[in-house]
């Protein structure tokens, strides 16, 4: 385990050393952005630390509408809701899908879309697909909800979900795109531009904010019903809003979101070209890169640490199997980042 008392960029600072930082998420990097910062901070001074009320409060913070109205629209939904935090829009998305059916769970479902402690299911996707196939169409409309993550960033899998076009009954489908909204599809739609629409199957997306676009909120969105039901919830009722200032700062940034895609789109290429020789698993969307641990050699992640480059390494699924090692690309990261990268990555593996 290392420490730092610096928020990682391209770079983290560790016990005075100055390491490249191939870890974590924020893969636009607009969290050390400073024109990102300087929206921030313009934020703060427009509307303080926070917005001192309920968003059921006689007296409302348009910012609010107007962040979930461009939600919405990049979604492809017709309305959205924000919250503080992506654990809190799964949350409060999961608890309202209760009230619509049994939930179905997917394999590996992230605990956000979580109703309590789940069993989730412990065959393979391809057969978790089948059974809920049956399943559903075996049984009335609205009987099931769907519960799903879209991408396993530790695996690198982004799901297929054309398979929901055999469903024959209607159902409610919960989708968590925290690692999809921003960085997959064009212009960062996410998961939802290739899930497939068909007459028996209505979405309710859930994202973290924080992934993609370094601001600390979520999101759920999804049909206009839907989202009023889930604001009579207490997860809406009841809870902060988000800070004001991301809100700000996230609609200023169209422009700057638009560039960071671009550049990060630009630096996943850059990486699967040097990379081509160096044993990994890698989806072409994704700025993920996962190498395998080989029994005969030391510690992948402790060797890069030797050689100041951090990447992400920590057991999964269960705390007492294996690290899964994994250097995850950022918009923030220069061309010669990757040539190290790839230079130590070279020597460790030939």
């Amino acid at each position: 385990m290392m420490h730092t008392a610096h928020t990682p960029g391209r770079t983290v600072l560790m016990e005075d050393r100055q390491c490249l930082f191939f870890s974590g998420f924020s893969y636009l990097g607009l969290h050390q952005h400073p024109t990102f910062k300087s929206f921030m901070l313009e934020g703060i001074e427009q509307y303080g630390t926070l917005f001192p009320s309920s968003r059921v409060s006689n007296l409302r913070l348009g910012l609010y509408e107007e962040i979930e109205y461009a939600l919405a629209a990049q979604l492809e939904q017709q309305a959205a809701v924000v919250f503080s935090s992506g654990y809190l829009s799964g949350q409060a998305a999961i608890h309202y899908a209760t009230t619509c059916g049994e939930l179905l769970y997917a394999p590996g479902a992230h605990p956000a879309i979580w109703h309590h402690t789940p069993a989730l299911p412990v065959v393979s996707r391809v057969e978790w697909e089948q059974q809920t196939i049956s399943q559903v169409n075996n049984h009335p409309d609205n009987t099931y909800v769907i519960v799903s993550d879209t991408v396993n960033p530790i695996t690198g899998t982004v799901f297929n979900f054309d398979w929901l076009q055999q469903l024959r009954s209607k159902v409610l489908v919960i989708l968590d795109d925290s690692h999809g909204i921003g960085i997959l599809g064009p212009q960062g739609k996410g998961s939802i531009h290739q899930v497939p629409g068909t007459d028996y199957v209505r979405y309710l997306v859930t994202a973290s904010l924080a992934k993609a676009y370094s601001v600390e909120g979520g999101v759920v969105a999804g049909s206009a019903a839907d989202i009023a039901g889930l604001k009579r919830t207490p997860y809406f009722t009841g809870s902060t809003p988000m800070m004001p200032a991301n809100a700000h700062a996230w609609l200023q940034a169209t422009s700057l979101i638009q560039q960071q895609q671009h550049q990060l789109k630009k630096n996943i290429q850059t990486a699967t070209h040097y990379l081509q020789d160096i044993p990994h698993d890698h989806h072409p969307e994704l700025a993920i890169f996962i190498f395998p641990q080989y029994d005969n050699r030391p510690s992948l992640a402790t060797y890069l640490a030797d050689k100041d480059l951090i990447i992400s390494s920590f057991p999964y699924p269960l705390p007492h199997h294996p690290p899964v090692h994994r250097a995850i690309i950022s918009a923030l990261h220069q061309q010669k980042d990757i040539e190290v990268l790839y230079q130590f990555l070279h020597s460790y593996y030939h």
